[in-house]
């Protein structure tokens, strides 16, 4: 095995990005967990190999590269629905975005040969503290892009969390670290060449941990005290969703899939981003309702609170404009993508404004330097979205307390929960209709990490799917799939005490990665005297 890494090792350079790209087939919806595994401990052969910090650095980076071109290839499938720009256009914003990102595993890399190049067991401790400091980092640098963590490998099928169940008491961040050393068992077990029991150890402990269903203790799914939610994916194509000629007939789709139950029983309806086109608040000069197809405020509310029902509560993406005067004249100057509950009378009962908003989807940075370039957003409209304040809980009395995270919101570890008021659940909204093959089975799996470090349930209503109920473990009690209209009626899954990082957040998995560096630097200590 020896001489086969030697041979393997060779190159370093050209096969990095093949590791890289062998990673990201152990996410969904491959889930190659072991191939995962494989590339790592070989990545993490190359860096201990590296004769200087800047090769280490390189491979680091031409590793990055490899994993997130393949990992966010479902980017380039947005550009097919956007007539302003080129669809080709979709692979060089996919390229260059792995440019970018790959920047984080380099200086993974980078730290990890620097602090314990001298023995390979100092080398994985270092690599596995540097791997949860930069997946950190990556989570809010630039406003952050955290998709696909390590730790998503670890987690199981839909009725267990799998290795992942103990992110309770890591963090996502620890979790995709504790993948790297598991990876750097099995490189250990080679270079040293046990036969014995402890390369048996080495060898297998991390497939058992992988493969082990670790399965919980079922949670009592009535949680909401008798509450029922009615969660809708009424399969709307992208390429019709914002067409405002196929407005009315979208709300009849999503109103049919949603009839009010006849006890008049307390229920949650749910609907996804993009669920409702019409303003719903008043105060909006009049073109703004005219132009949206005369849709009158209060009409349009009323409607709403008649497919709630009595008894019921919807939450649907819907859009907000901020209002102020251009050249003397009231004008939108921006919008928020919002979520708003309506009672069955229509009134509104609260909302929530998406704070993480996605650059060239909902705004376009350097919008004055790159419009005339040619590139525009992603999404319709000529005005950019505005951030709302963050995390926030909307307390609906006897229908709960909702913790709201719009569409990829919910991949921020450690930033979805309003901590001095903690919600009962989740409420993950989503248009996951341009998001290709690979883009909706990566977003489950993240919202299912949430639900297992925060101790919540998520329920997740989306477009063109994956929806989902998502109990405090992790585990998908019920999901519509992808280019299926349907619905979930069920019961609402109760919340779990807090976790741990529910209460220290992502300090937690900072303290494991202080941790590992500390372990790693005093072990590459003595081995160098």
């Amino acid at each position: 095995m020896a001489q086969l890494l030697d041979r393997l090792s060779r190159n370093p350079r050209s096969l990095a990005p093949i590791l890289g790209v062998l990673v990201a087939c152990g996410f969904e919806p491959l889930k190659l967990w072991p191939l995962a595994l494989l590339a790592l401990a070989l990545l993490i052969e190359l860096i201990a190999r590296a004769p200087s910090a800047r090769r280490a650095a390189l491979i680091g980076w031409l590793f990055g590269l490899g994993l997130f071109t393949l990992g966010n290839n479902w980017i380039a499938t947005a550009f097919t629905y956007q007539a302003a720009m080129p669809a080709w256009l979709g692979w060089v914003a996919v390229a260059g975005l792995a440019a970018f990102l790959a920047i984080y595993p380099a200086l993974a890399a980078l730290g990890a040969w620097l602090i314990g190049r001298r023995s390979y067991g100092a080398l994985v401790m270092a690599m596995a503290g540097t791997w949860i400091i930069t997946e950190w980092l990556r989570s809010w640098v630039f406003t952050g892009f955290a998709w696909n963590p390590l730790a998503a490998i670890a987690l199981g099928g839909f009725d267990h969390a799998g290795l992942a169940g103990l992110a309770p008491w890591l963090g996502t961040y620890a979790l995709s670290g504790l993948v790297v050393m598991l990876a750097g068992a099995w490189l250990i077990a080679v270079r040293r060449g046990l036969p014995d029991w402890r390369g048996a150890v080495l060898v297998l402990v991390p497939a058992v941990l992988f493969l082990s269903p670790l399965r919980s203790a079922p949670l009592d799914e009535t949680g909401g005290k008798g509450l029922t939610i009615t969660l809708v994916q009424p399969d709307i194509d992208q390429t019709v969703l914002n067409d405002p000629a196929m407005f009315e007939a979208n709300f009849t789709k999503l109103a049919t899939l949603s009839p009010p139950r006849q006890s008049g029983q307390r229920r949650l309806l749910l609907w996804p981003e993009s669920g409702v086109p019409d303003y719903l608040r008043e105060g909006y000069p009049d073109r703004y309702y005219l132009d949206n197809y005369g849709a009158d405020p209060v009409l349009a509310r009323r409607r709403l609170g008649k497919v709630a029902g009595a008894g019921g509560m919807l939450l649907s993406g819907t859009s907000d404009l901020e209002i102020g005067m251009v050249a003397g004249r009231e004008r939108a100057v921006g919008a928020r993508n919002s979520v708003t509950a309506l009672d069955e009378s229509g009134t509104i009962r609260g909302s929530y404004a998406k704070a993480h908003l996605v650059p060239g989807g909902e705004y376009l940075p350097l919008r004055a330097l790159l419009t005339p370039l040619g590139l525009a957003r992603l999404v319709p409209g000529d005005i950019d979205f505005w951030p709302g304040p963050g995390p926030r809980t909307l307390d609906l009395g006897p229908w709960g307390r909702a913790g709201v995270q719009v569409c990829y919101e919910i991949i921020f570890s450690g930033q979805v929960v309003d901590r001095a008021n903690r919600p009962q659940f989740l409420f993950n909204p989503s248009n996951d209709g341009w998001f290709g093959a690979w883009g909706p089975p990566q977003h489950l799996a993240q919202a299912r990490l949430r639900a297992i470090e925060e101790g919540l349930p998520v329920l997740r209503s989306t477009t063109t799917g994956i929806s989902a109920v998502i109990d405090a473990r992790g585990r998908v009690l019920d999901h519509l799939p992808q280019h299926h209209a349907g619905r979930i009626d069920t019961a609402l899954p109760a919340p779990l005490a807090p976790t741990l990082f529910a209460r220290l957040g992502n300090m937690l998995g900072l303290g494991w990665a202080a941790v590992l560096l500390a372990l790693s630097a005093v072990a590459s200590r003595r081995h160098g005297s």
